[in-house]
Order: C-alpha cells, then sequence, then structure tokens
C-alpha cells in the first residue's frame, strides 16, 4: 500500500471549462492494462476494488469503494468515499472535484481516469493487444488494431508520429506479425551522410569507389523477405529519393558499381515526424515517392492523449531499469504528477523521468518530489496543443485563459486559438 501521506485540501476542487451534459465515457488506467465504462446522468458509478463497486479496479493500492462519479448538469462530481490512498486531481489531493469540461483526469491509487465527454469517441475496441505496444488505451487498441490488420500485407507502410512515440515499435510489431522470413533490418536514413546513403541502402561491389575494398550487401539485401525499416525518411536527398522510388515499385536493387540488378522481396516501412505534404509542396520531398511510401499509414498518438497508458508505461519502463536501479514503485501523488505533464517528448521524456526518478529515490517507493519535471526553455518554440490537451491545461487552471497560457509558453491569442479548434 502507499507509504506517503500527500498535502489534502480540504475543500472542493473545480476543473472548469466547456460544460457537457453527457453521456461521459471513462477510461481507467492501471499498470495491469485499461477498461472502459460509461456514466449516464441516470445512474452513478462508484469505482473500487471490491465486490461492492460498480466499476471493480484491479489495483492493490484502490480501496474496495474508493469514490463516485455522478453526472450532472454541471459537469461529473467525483467524491472520494473514504478511500485510503486518495482522489488526486493534478498533483493535489481533495475530496471532492467537478470535472466539466470536454475531458479531464484523475488519479486513485496507480490508477489513472480520463473523463470524456460525450463529443469524443465511444465503440471500444476488444481484443488483446501486441505485445511491444505499452498501453491499451482507445487510441493504442486502434492503432494495434491497424498492426493486425495490415502487418500481413506486402503494401508499404507509413509510420507517422512525433519524436518519442514509439515509430519503431509499430515497425517492429509489423514485422512480427507479417510471418515474413527473412530478417528485421532498421536504418537510421537520418543519420546517414548523403555520400553514403546509396552503399548503406543498396550496397556496393569491390572496386566501387575508393576504400571499396570488399562487395557489401545493402540493408535492401540484408533484408530479404523481411522488413527494412526506414527511420527519419524525411531526410533523404533527393537523389537517393529517386533511386528508392524505383526499388519501392519495381522491387529491383543494383548494388554501386553493379551491371546487374537484382530483384528482391522486401516489405517497406518507413517513419516521420515531419509534415511531408508540407515539405512536397516546398519542392523537397518527390510527392511520387510519398505517394508509395504512404499506401498504408499508422498515426501514432502523442502521450498527452492517451494518459491512461501513464501507468502500465511507468511500470513497463521501471521494469527496465530494474537491474540497474533495482525494484521501484510510484505513489498516487508520483503518478498524479506524471498524468499532469503534457510530455512534449512522449515516452521517450518519460522514460528519461522515471530514471532520474528511480536514482533519487532511496527506497523502493517513487513519490513526488522524486519526480523532476523538465522545465521548459525560453529560447524553444512552444509545441502546439491539441484542442483536447489545451481543454485540460485550461481545466487545470480553473478555466484562466492567462495562466493557461503562461504554463503553456505561449501568448493569450495563441491559447484562445487553441480553445477556438474545440469550440472552447
Amino acid at each position: 500500500m502507499e507509504t506517503s501521506k500527500p498535502d489534502t485540501f480540504e475543500q472542493t476542487q473545480d476543473v472548469t471549462g466547456e460544460c457537457t451534459r453527457g453521456p461521459w465515457f471513462l477510461e481507467i488506467g492501471s499498470p495491469d492494462g485499461t477498461r472502459r465504462a460509461r456514466l449516464d446522468m441516470t445512474r452513478p458509478l462508484v469505482l473500487g476494488a471490491g465486490p461492492s463497486a460498480d466499476v471493480r479496479i484491479a489495483d492493490p493500492t484502490v480501496s474496495a469503494r474508493h469514490c463516485r462519479l455522478v453526472g450532472t448538469p454541471r459537469g461529473v462530481v467525483i467524491e472520494d468515499v473514504g478511500s485510503k490512498n486518495g482522489l488526486f486531481v493534478g498533483s493535489a489531493r481533495v475530496p471532492r472535484a467537478v470535472l466539466s469540461g470536454r475531458a479531464g483526469v484523475f488519479v486513485i491509487g496507480r490508477t489513472s481516469v480520463v473523463v470524456r465527454g460525450a463529443s469524443e469517441p465511444d465503440g471500444a475496441l476488444e481484443g488483446d493487444g501486441i505485445p511491444g505496444l505499452v498501453g491499451s488505451s482507445q487510441a493504442m487498441l486502434q492503432v494495434a488494431e491497424l498492426v493486425r490488420r495490415h502487418a500481413p500485407l506486402k503494401a508499404p507502410v507509413l509510420v507517422r508520429g512525433e519524436s518519442g512515440t514509439g515509430k519503431d515499435v509499430v515497425a517492429q510489431a509489423l514485422h512480427r506479425l507479417s510471418g515474413r522470413g527473412g530478417a528485421y533490418v532498421p536504418l537510421n536514413v537520418g543519420a546517414i551522410a548523403e555520400s553514403l546513403a546509396d552503399g548503406e541502402l543498396f550496397g556496393h561491389c569491390r572496386g566501387a569507389f575508393t576504400g571499396a575494398i570488399a562487395t557489401r550487401s545493402g540493408a535492401f539485401e540484408q533484408a530479404q523477405r523481411g522488413t527494412i525499416f526506414l527511420d527519419e525518411v524525411a531526410e533523404l536527398s533527393s537523389s537517393v529519393q529517386v533511386k528508392l522510388l524505383r526499388v519501392v515499385e519495381d522491387g529491383w536493387v543494383r548494388p554501386v558499381g553493379a551491371n546487374q540488378a537484382s530483384q528482391i522481396d522486401v516489405r517497406v516501412v518507413s517513419a516521420t515526424w515531419a509534415p511531408l505534404e508540407e515539405r512536397v509542396e516546398q519542392g523537397r520531398f518527390r510527392a511520387d515517392l510519398l505517394h508509395r511510401l504512404s499506401t498504408i499509414v499508422i498515426q501514432i498518438p502523442p502521450l498527452r492523449q492517451r494518459k491512461s497508458d501513464i501507468p502500465m508505461l511507468s511500470q513497463a519502463l521501471l521494469a527496465r531499469y530494474l537491474p540497474e536501479v533495482g525494484p521501484k514503485r510510484l505513489t498516487s501523488g508520483a503518478i498524479a504528477k506524471l498524468v499532469e505533464y503534457p510530455w512534449p517528448g512522449n515516452v521517450r521524456e518519460l522514460g528519461a523521468v522515471l530514471y532520474r526518478a528511480a536514482v533519487a529515490a532511496p527506497a523502493t517507493v517513487i513519490d513526488t518530489c522524486h519526480v523532476q519535471l523538465p522545465v521548459s526553455a525560453s529560447n524553444k518554440r512552444p509545441q502546439a496543443l491539441s484542442p483536447e490537451a489545451a481543454l485540460e491545461l485550461l481545466a487545470r487552471h480553473r478555466g484562466v485563459t492567462a495562466a493557461a497560457a503562461r504554463a503553456a509558453g505561449v501568448p493569450r491569442s495563441t491559447f484562445r486559438s487553441w480553445l477556438d479548434k474545440a469550440g472552447g
């Protein structure tokens, strides 16, 4: 059970925003996975670990009857019903809260609960997740379904998403489920010098250039009957783009210095964070290559849009660090602090924060004081928030636009434009 006793605020925490009249959809994320529930104004829900709870949560730090949710014209009222570890909104432990925005989040035990209004998508997908893809939120279940559906095909796949979202993990999952007997060959093409790109991708013959003392297979030949993963594909030079297009279209590869081309059977999965359509308009990326690489597109959601996955992700990351730092677990307050942060660096940034917290914690418990979140550098351009993330930030600052804009590091006019997209 939890050992820390965070400060308790003996008043209602009113989290304001655009009001919705329900129904509301709950995404309940614990270290063991995510489940979904529906809340109507006609029937309250009690969340807890015991048999008398309306929605049972398999979390040993959640009390038998932990909190009650009531849908009202004002929004969702959440009340702590005498739990041991409390109810957290943001980093504050509160006895009662009102979530009146289109989306909100609170934490009980080691479980986060995302509350979404009626305008948010319902239709929970069923089925187990895919090994390697950590998280079973609605957003990640949709990604898993796309991976499962398209893995057996040969068509090229373009994986899109912000830096740190795990595009390489999706590429590996596509290969594992493809049934292809060849190798999985990852290649960060953005890190290859232009003069070496031809050889890295297509190979070279002995004597093809100065220093070519032996024949060398390129990444495409190494991936024969398997999958090649081209990360940061937007950074390819124009000359290499032309050659890559030819390979993707007809499956023939000619090594540097060779007189003949050879046929290959390779599934091409590429990834980028860059807006390729803009680069096409700027003449920096070939439109025909984009069309070929994006036959199938899988968009990876940023971490701020799947906050119910944070407890499960945190457990998986801490397990990865166990040989170095030993067994660690997060308190409710620490999880609430993680859930509150917008994570511009996504899962990669979460991993770095958890590693530092695990090292800082002298015992097995990681508490709020051990979680040191990055401070945004003033010389960095703030990252645009989605309408949902802007509403959540506004709610955390009690509906005060100026305060929310300061927290986002943007002018009020910019923050209002984000809210306008959400109808806020």
